[in-house]
């Protein structure tokens, strides 16, 4: 028993460590993006992904995480799901390229961003399978082959992406690099399954067997559905109703606020054990572990966010270019958004914990409905800053429509999260005075420990913060 734990343990490092690795070399990659192909191509490229990103759940409807659920729960019948989820996904994804296909070609896009489209398809198209397969070997708790490969497509596309953009080969070849990224993961997770599990890659149609994954995949499905559209059809429609260098300008604010997600679902990952624990058999210590979670991710994003806020033009400028300004605005607008994504993670996972998923759907359906109204009503005005500010207000929707079930679970100190959170204040308030001061006399780069030392002090000083909760959030972060 010892032996299995500790194996799962380290695979779970692997995991992590590669999501990491993966997260910063696509971080840097995109920005590399950004600087050499100019503010048009980037939107073009980012059109494509996050176009096809929005069918790429209609291929997989949630059985993913069905698929990984029910093997842990019965692995002899690993062979059976995996050939009945073949033999639905494969007319599935066939049917939603074509659909991709259409569509694109109904909306009058050019020719070469339709031919990006063309291959962003395909990579959507792996993508949906190899989803699958590592969902099979996530059900055998086997993560380090899934680590391996999540790293290697990752490296694979920044090292021939690279190249192409050295060589100024331009946007075709760009997004090729993606796909052989992808070819690599389908090819090598299939190896795995073949392998390590013998497992045989046949189609196989069992009624029975479906209709009982649908069953149980239905509300993955349906939060599937809105978190992609929630995340990917502002950038749609800012190329749709605005153009390409919009969604440029627009992508780089949205991939810094995206890449700062990993913070609350790194923290949170590791109390949702516990809190499901708690919901069961101790409400005071579920009660105790929401309020420290609300506190501690306050007490990191509010200041991230001044702190970005403060220094977005110079960083802007510097790291992507001048051709970038118009990023500055938006980018502030997201940073304000992103506290309230933080401490939504919290208030997600309360209600997960408490079996109150249905609950989550209906409030994650509710803020796509009012994104999807807002971004129609605001980008053909306002382009990328509507877009920006659609986001921040569904953002704080989504806050308090999950807030608002809170009480109902728990009965949590209001007045313990207002005071920190007014500590938290003043002590970013204080941290922005010193950015401002010193920003035309020194380096932006320099600001950044300044402004951390500045804003730990201060919150030291005033009781924000203790030894322990800084213990306490870093044992959470690094927990295995």
């Amino acid at each position: 028993m010892w032996q299995e734990t500790n194996s799962v343990a380290r695979n779970t490092t692997y995991y992590t460590s590669a999501l990491i690795g993966q997260k910063v070399l696509a971080f840097v990659y995109f920005s590399f993006i950004a600087r050499l192909l100019g503010v048009e191509d980037t939107g073009k490229y980012t059109f494509a992904l996050s176009f096809t990103t929005i069918f790429a759940i209609f291929i997989d409807l949630g059985l993913a995480s069905v698929l990984t659920r029910e093997i842990a729960k019965n692995k002899e019948r690993t062979q059976l799901y995996l050939s009945n989820i073949l033999a639905i996904k494969i007319p599935l994804a066939i049917l939603v390229y074509i659909l991709v296909f259409g569509m694109i070609n109904i909306l009058g896009y050019a020719e070469l961003t339709r031919q990006l489209v063309y291959i962003s398809g395909i990579i959507m198209f792996l993508d949906s399978f190899i989803l699958s397969f590592w969902a099979v070997m996530r059900g055998h708790q086997q993560l380090k082959y899934e680590s391996i490969g999540v790293l290697s497509l990752q490296l694979i596309t920044v090292a021939l992406g690279s190249t192409v953009l050295r060589l100024h080969l331009g946007l075709r070849l760009l997004i090729m690099a993606l796909l052989c990224g992808s070819v690599f993961n389908f090819v090598f997770a299939a190896v795995v399954l073949k392998r390590k599990l013998g497992l045989r890659l046949m189609p196989m149609y069992n009624p029975e067997i479906l209709k009982a994954l649908f069953r149980i995949g239905l509300p993955f499905a349906m939060m599937g559905i809105f978190s992609r559209i929630y995340t990917s059809l502002d950038t749609v429609l800012l190329s749709t109703l605005a153009g390409d260098a919009y969604v440029g300008w627009y992508s780089i604010p949205v991939k810094i606020t995206m890449a700062l997600q990993f913070l609350p679902m790194a923290f949170m990952a590791a109390l949702f054990p516990a809190m499901s624990a708690y919901f069961i058999n101790n409400r005071e210590k579920l009660k105790l572990t929401f309020e420290k979670a609300m506190h501690y991710l306050m007490t990191i994003s509010l200041p991230i966010a001044v702190g970005i806020i403060m220094l977005a033009e110079p960083v802007i400028v510097s790291v992507y270019t001048k051709e970038y300004s118009n990023s500055i605005l938006p980018l502030k607008i997201l940073m304000v958004s992103l506290f309230f994504l933080f401490i939504n993670f919290p208030v997600g996972y309360l209600l997960n914990a408490c079996n109150k998923q249905v609950t989550n759907t209906i409030n994650m359906g509710i803020t796509v409905l009012v994104n999807v109204i807002l971004n129609i009503v605001l980008i053909p005005k306002y382009t990328y800053v509507g877009a920006a500010v659609t986001s921040l207000v569904s953002t704080f929707v989504l806050f308090v429509l999950g807030m608002y079930w809170v009480p109902k679970i728990i009965d949590y100190s209001k007045t313990y999260l207002f005071n920190g959170l007014a500590k938290i204040f003043l002590a970013c308030l204080l941290m922005a005075v010193v950015i401002y001061y010193f920003l035309p006399l020194v380096n932006w780069i320099f600001l950044i420990p300044v402004g951390v030392l500045v804003y730990f002090v201060v919150l030291w000083f005033i009781g924000g913060v203790s030894r322990q909760d800084a213990r306490d959030i870093w044992n959470s972060l690094t927990a295995k």
